[in-house]
């Protein structure tokens, strides 16, 4: 299994850059990397054995593969199928399917990473290959929203290489363990670094506007995957270091309730996705030990919930409520509607119930409520019209149904979650979340302010936010 491992790891980049040499195949060179990722990750979920290497002795790469690990690469080769599949019959060149293929080699570098150099390595490359996908288009927005967010990215790394280097002075080692044992300073810098990387709470903030200008697929494939490359190393050390596990948690709450607050008041579609995914990235901090399952149901259905985005008739809500939509596109935006507000059925029903039944006591209020803005927004999708007469792509069909027949199956990993309380709680939810928005946020227009969003203010919230982090360590 260890040269399992190292082989698909190294893979997608042989592929990728391969797609040069035999353009005419860059498709089929490309879509062959998730399928070889989807039975390694199968694999590493019903294995009950971590595996563990260590290279280069004590200074090199430590890789870990585990349960955690496995919903994690599940999650990237289904996404990143699904986009594949949605842009097989566009005009994308080799140079697309090149950056595809090292963004999904590199984010499934980061989930078996278990030292922190390897984990900075990774982490440059994905940002580097999403800037390329984001900037793709080569329009001047396009290029200035990657530009945007490569240099947010590469600051956040800035101060994670400097927390590294602190815990590697104090240990003598790279070693996630050691983050355990190293002083405060060096905690605050890491994970000041990831929460950005990852869209986490405030710092976060440049998430929408990067996910929401993005071309469709693009959008998918960062709010399906990307993001979770910045969430699984803080999954990582709250399973591995207890004293850390409260900082996770409260960040967890703090990010789920700031997403919902800002995507319950958006008219725009694609950003009240954006801030969605910041949302949910709350809820899988929010319980580390069952954060793996919450994450594949995730990025299922917010990839394909960007991807239906794409192919509506206008990005505004108010918009949409006057423009009937053809019936099988209505029920693939209500399908993944249902699951990410916890309807039965749907593997996002069992997420909730998995998470909500590991969260401590004082998390549970701040994350029902979540639960019910959630619920909230996508009443937005859910009371839409229907009777539209547009048609769709083939390509367009084969992707969703990946991703939303990906969500019933996915709801066989957790049966025990179908009891009768289990059921009736978040049907209770749902129907006061549809209440709500038929009652007063269907009727009331309230535009929440973005300066905090502007790039000078997301590199300034990155000080405040190192501060507050300092204070949480230290106490």
């Amino acid at each position: 299994m260890s040269s399992i491992t190292l082989i698909w790891i190294a893979l997608p980049f042989f592929v990728g850059f391969s797609i040069y040499l035999l353009p005419k195949l860059d498709r089929w060179l490309a879509i062959a990397i998730p399928l070889l990722s989807f039975g390694y990750g199968l694999q590493r979920i019903f294995d009950p054995f971590p595996l563990d290497l260590a290279l280069l002795d004590n200074f090199g790469v430590t890789l870990s593969s585990d349960t955690l690990s496995g919903y994690f690469i599940l999650t990237n080769a289904i996404v990143t199928a699904a986009v594949l599949l949605y842009c097989w019959q566009s005009s994308k060149s080799a140079f697309f399917y090149t950056q595809m293929c090292i963004l999904h080699g590199s984010v499934n570098a980061v989930f078996i990473c278990a030292d922190l150099i390897s984990l900075y390595v990774a982490l440059e490359i994905i940002g580097v290959a999403a800037f390329l996908l984001i900037a793709y288009p080569r329009t001047d927005r396009s290029i200035w929203v990657g530009l945007r967010y490569l240099f947010v990215s590469n600051t956040a790394m800035l101060f994670y290489l400097l927390g590294a280097l602190l815990v590697y002075q104090t240990t003598h080692s790279f070693a996630f363990a050691g983050v355990g044992q190293a002083p405060p300073e060096a905690v605050a810098l890491i994970f000041l670094g990831l929460l950005t990387k990852g869209g986490i709470f405030v710092s976060g903030l440049w998430l929408p506007l990067t996910h929401s200008e993005s071309e469709t697929p693009v959008s998918a494939m960062l709010s399906g995957v990307v993001v979770k490359t910045g969430v699984f190393p803080l999954v990582r050390f709250a399973l591995l270091i207890p004293e850390l596990d409260p900082i996770v948690r409260l960040f967890g709450v703090g990010t789920a309730l700031l997403g919902v607050g800002y995507a319950i008041w958006e008219k725009d579609s694609k950003r009240m996705l954006a801030f969605h995914t910041v949302s949910q990235l709350g809820f899988i901090l929010a319980a580390p030990e069952v954060g793996g399952f919450y994450a594949l149901t995730h990025g299922l259905v917010k990839s394909a919930l960007f991807l239906i985005a794409g192919n509506l008739p206008s990005r505004n809500l108010k918009e949409l409520q006057q423009i009937p939509l053809s019936m099988p596109l209505w029920v693939a935006l209500a399908i993944a509607s249902f699951s990410i507000s916890g309807f039965p059925l749907l593997s996002g029903f069992g997420a909730k119930v998995l998470t909500m039944k590991a969260l401590v006591p004082w998390q549970v209020v701040g994350m029902n409520l979540a639960a019910l803005g959630t619920t909230i927004s996508f009443a937005k999708f859910i009371f839409l019209p229907r009777g539209g007469k547009e048609s769709l792509k083939s390509s367009f069909w084969l992707p969703i149904l990946l991703l939303l027949g990906s969500l019933v199956i996915a709801n066989g990993f957790y049966i025990d979650a179908y009891t009768l309380t289990n059921i009736v709680k978040p049907l209770v939810t749902i129907g006061i979340g549809w209440l709500v928005y038929w009652g007063i946020i269907r009727r009331v227009s309230f535009k929440l302010p973005r300066v905090i969003e502007q790039l000078e203010h997301l590199i300034g919230v990155m000080s405040l936010m190192l501060s507050l982090l300092f204070w949480m360590v230290l106490a």
